[in-house]
């Protein structure tokens, strides 16, 4: 999707969300062979031009969209005697960090995952959500590190080997991603059916003080982490429909770039959310998520990961 900026960046750089990819990817060389992705992923695009491109890699269509929102009510609705109790307490999420390296390439220190932990923290602060990290590991493998994407072989065949945890675990991997990608995540109703690929992936320059230019503050993580709760790209649906499923983020046509003053696409009330972690803008401009999302976050957490 730091507090985390994206939902599905799969590469800051410039495109819109696909929540379900199935078209096969071309892996850049030795990231392995390309597989259809599992439907329900969010990636970002690293550029702000490649974000731009919602249609580029498959975003999640209305009825999709409609299809998930059903199964999650229904699931809701099989648990909403213990419903309100759990969304009172607060959840700590435990976070397993994988850091995947190519030689000295991608070697994040200790210091700085602790600064990204502490980045989702306070982006989350509001929902009921915290972070504690659990353990870090590295992995000198170029196959996975150099040019990796979402649905390769590479990928898969790397959460296989290092995923740890049950639904409720946030795995955390770091590589040099290919097709300019930010990063990518799971939505929490693809779990059940493929546990292991469950998690968020990033581009190792977008952690807190990293070289990715603008997306450097460790929002990428936030944003994903958005979409691994069980949010939407704010500009899901465009002016129509229902959008991102959340009342109180006004519609949004187009994903945002840089940050725009009274950014205005769609006709309802209210301008662009801009300073959503949900949209595509530079880490420097995000800053919140609503009250609707947080409660979307743990009506889905309630429903796939409690």
């Amino acid at each position: 999707m730091s507090s985390s900026k994206r939902f599905g960046k799969a590469v800051k750089l410039g495109a819109v969300s696909a929540l379900s990819l199935v078209a096969l990817t071309i892996p850049a060389a030795g990231a392995g062979s390309a597989v259809a992705a599992p439907s329900g992923d969010c990636f970002t695009p690293a550029h702000a031009a490649d974000r731009s491109r919602d249609g580029h890699a498959g975003t999640v269509s209305p009825a999709e969209a409609a299809r998930m929102e059903a199964d999650m009510q229904s699931k809701l609705a099989g648990k909403r005697m213990v419903r309100s109790a759990q969304a009172a307490a607060a959840v700590s999420i435990p976070v397993y960090f994988h850091v995947i390296t190519s030689g000295s390439a991608g070697n994040i220190p200790a210091a700085t995952i602790s600064k990204q932990i502490s980045v989702l923290n306070s982006a989350y602060a509001s929902s009921g959500f915290s972070f504690s990290l659990v353990s870090t590991d590295y992995t000198n493998n170029a196959t996975w590190y150099n040019g990796i994407t979402d649905g390769t072989s590479a990928e898969r065949n790397m959460k296989n080997a290092l995923r740890k945890g049950g639904a409720n675990a946030l795995n955390i991997y770091t590589a040099n991603l290919g097709d300019s990608l930010l990063g990518w995540a799971t939505f929490p109703s693809n779990y059940k059916s493929q546990p292991k690929l469950d998690g968020v992936v990033l581009l190792d320059t977008s952690l807190p003080g990293g070289s990715a230019t603008n997306y450097n503050e460790g929002d990428t993580a936030t944003h994903e982490v958005g979409h691994w709760m069980g949010l939407y790209h704010t500009f899901q649906g465009g002016c129509s429909g229902s959008g991102d499923y959340v009342a109180d983020t006004p519609a949004e046509a187009t994903a945002t770039s840089g940050c725009p003053a009274n950014k205005d696409t769609c006709a309802t009330a209210g301008v662009d959310p801009v300073h959503n972690f949900m949209d595509y803008s530079y880490d420097s401009c995000m800053y919140e998520f609503t009250a609707g999302q947080s409660t979307r976050m743990q009506n889905a957490w309630s429903a796939y990961r409690a």
